[in-house]
C-alpha cells in the first residue's frame, strides 16, 4: 500500500468500487466511478502497490511526456474521496482500478483495511456483463448481495450463484465475511454492441446507485451521450436487415418477460427519481452530445474475431475464457430468472 496523503475524516461514508477487466463490459462500471470522481472532484489519498498485484506483461505500464520529461504510469488501484455537502452531507470513497492479476485475497484485505479505517458503512461494487438484451430498451441493472438481511431491507436479490467469478464477486464475499454490508450492481450490456464506451449502461448504473444510497448524482453530459450512442446503434442496425431482425427478436422477448415490471415498480422508481431531482434543483446542465464518427460507429456492431458487422446467433460465451466483459454462467450474482444478472 502506498499512502499519498493522510486519511481524511469522513461523514457517513459509502465505498463505491469498480474494476476494469472481466467484470466491466463496455467499460460501463469503471466509467461510472470515473464520472463520480470527475463530477465531484475526487481527491486521491492512497494507491495500492502495483508490484504486489499486477502482471506487467498483462497490464503494461505506459510512458508519457510531461514537459519534455518521460514518465511512467503503472497499472494500479487508487482510492479517492469526494465530499458531498447539502442538507444531509455524505462522503464517498471511490475505488477505481484494474482487476488484479494475483493475490486477490490480499488485495481485498487492503481495500477492507481502508474501509475499516475510514468508517465505511457500506460497500457498493459496480459491474457490467454481456447479455441478450436489446440496446433500444432500458438497461437492466440487478442489485445482489450475500447478506440475507440486507437483501430484505434494501429490496435486493440474495445471490445463489455457483461457478467462476471475478474480483467483484471475491470482494463482495470478503466484505460479507468481514461483517461489512456489501451490494453489487450489475448492468447488462448488449453482447452485439460490446465495444466501449457504453454511456447508456453507465447512466443506468448511476441511476441505480442514486436510488440505493439516496443521493442525487450530477449526471452532466451522460444523458445526451447515452441518446447519441443509441442513435448511432439504431442507424447501424437499420442498415442491415439481419441485425434489425435480431434486435426485434430481443425486444419482443424482453417486453414479454418484463411486462408486469413495466407497469409497476419500475414506473414508481422513475417517478420518485424525477421528483427527487425536481425538488433538489437542477444539477450541472447537459452539454452537447458527442456523436460518434462513422469510423467509431462501425466498431459498435463488429465481431472483432471474424470481421462481421452483424451479431452472432444468441449463445452464451464460454466463461472459462475469462476475456474482458465476457458473460459468466447464467445466474451469476443475481436474480435466477434474468440472463442479465450473471457476473
Amino acid at each position: 500500500m502506498i499512502e499519498l496523503e493522510g486519511v481524511p475524516e469522513l461523514v457517513d461514508p459509502v465505498m463505491v468500487a469498480a474494476f476494469e477487466g472481466w467484470n466491466d463490459a463496455g467499460d460501463a462500471a469503471s466509467a461510472a466511478v470515473a464520472h463520480l470522481d470527475r463530477e465531484w472532484k475526487g481527491e486521491v489519498f492512497a494507491a495500492l502497490d502495483a508490484e504486489d498485484y499486477y502482471d506487467f506483461q498483462v497490464n503494461r505500464p505506459t510512458v508519457f511526456l510531461d514537459g519534455g520529461v518521460r514518465k511512467i504510469t503503472w497499472p494500479t488501484t487508487r482510492l479517492s474521496v469526494v465530499r458531498i455537502g447539502g442538507d444531509t452531507p455524505r462522503d464517498l470513497v471511490l475505488v477505481r482500478g484494474i482487476e488484479p492479476s494475483m493475490r486477490w485475497r490480499s488485495f481485498c484485505n487492503e481495500i477492507l483495511g481502508f474501509a475499516h479505517e475510514l468508517g465505511v458503512e457500506m460497500v457498493v461494487i459496480l459491474g457490467a456483463l454481456l447479455g441478450d438484451t436489446p440496446h433500444t430498451r432500458p438497461v437492466p441493472v440487478s442489485g445482489v448481495t450475500s447478506d440475507a438481511d440486507l437483501a430484505r431491507t434494501m429490496d435486493l436479490e440474495e445471490t445463489r450463484y455457483e461457478g467462476p467469478t471475478g474480483i467483484v464477486g471475491i470482494l463482495q464475499e470478503a466484505c460479507t465475511h468481514a461483517g461489512v454490508p456489501a451490494v453489487s450492481l450489475w448492468a447488462a450490456v448488449p453482447h452485439y454492441v460490446s465495444q466501449p464506451p457504453n454511456p447508456k449502461a453507465t447512466l443506468a448504473l448511476l441511476n441505480r446507485l442514486e436510488d440505493l444510497i439516496d443521493l442525487r448524482i450530477p449526471l452532466g453530459e451522460l444523458p445526451e451521450d447515452a441518446r447519441a450512442w443509441q442513435l448511432g446503434v439504431d442507424q447501424l442496425a437499420a442498415e442491415d436487415s439481419e441485425v434489425a431482425e435480431y434486435v426485434q427478436s430481443l425486444e419482443e422477448a424482453r417486453d414479454t418477460a418484463e411486462l408486469p415490471e413495466a407497469s409497476g415498480e419500475a414506473i414508481a422508481r422513475e417517478f420518485e427519481r424525477y421528483l427527487r431531482r425536481r425538488d433538489g434543483g437542477p444539477g450541472p446542465g447537459p452539454g452537447p452530445g458527442s456523436h460518434a464518427t462513422d469510423g467509431e460507429s462501425a466498431s459498435y456492431l463488429r465481431d472483432t474475431s471474424s470481421g462481421r458487422t452483424r451479431p452472432p446467433k444468441p449463445q452464451r460465451p464460454d466463461p472459462e475464457a475469462g476475456a474482458k466483459g465476457e458473460a459468466e454462467p447464467k445466474n451469476e450474482e443475481g436474480p435466477e430468472e434474468a440472463d442479465s444478472s450473471d457476473e
